[in-house]
């Protein structure tokens, strides 16, 4: 089973919560990880809190400011839906779906080289 926090950030999401700015606590900060004096020297990190529920996300996925808030609030909305919904969130639905998905794929393939193995072996036997 999947925390439920972690199955946010997916796109297609479109059953959210709305947030409204007065619940939301912005501050900009240095980023970490790798990129030297363009990470160091400048505060482009979002931290974004939402204030009800307790939930802070931190955006440093580019160097713009703007790009970063406006990612930061996406990720934000669908946490904070998951968070209210839990399993009825649409958010968690899509994770599940895709979840399913890569099992099915996953075990097509195991099939498939199954089947691939038998083959083999039957051409051993032929040559034999």
């Amino acid at each position: 089973s999947i925390p439920l926090l972690q199955a946010a950030r997916k796109r297609n999401s479109l059953n959210l919560l709305e947030l409204s700015e007065a619940e939301l606590e912005e501050q900009f900060v240095r980023g970490d990880g790798p990129g030297g004096q363009a990470t160091n020297k400048t505060n482009n990190c979002v931290v974004l809190k939402h204030i009800p529920s307790g939930i802070v996300v931190k955006c440093h996925q580019t160097r713009s400011v703007e790009q970063n808030r406006k990612i930061a609030r996406e990720i934000l909305q669908e946490k904070v839906d998951l968070f209210y919904k839990g399993e009825d969130s649409d958010v968690f639905k899509e994770k599940k779906a895709l979840e399913k998905q890569k099992q099915e794929k996953k075990r097509r393939a195991k099939e498939h080289l199954e089947r691939k193995k038998l083959f083999k072996e039957m051409q051993q036997l032929d040559k034999e």
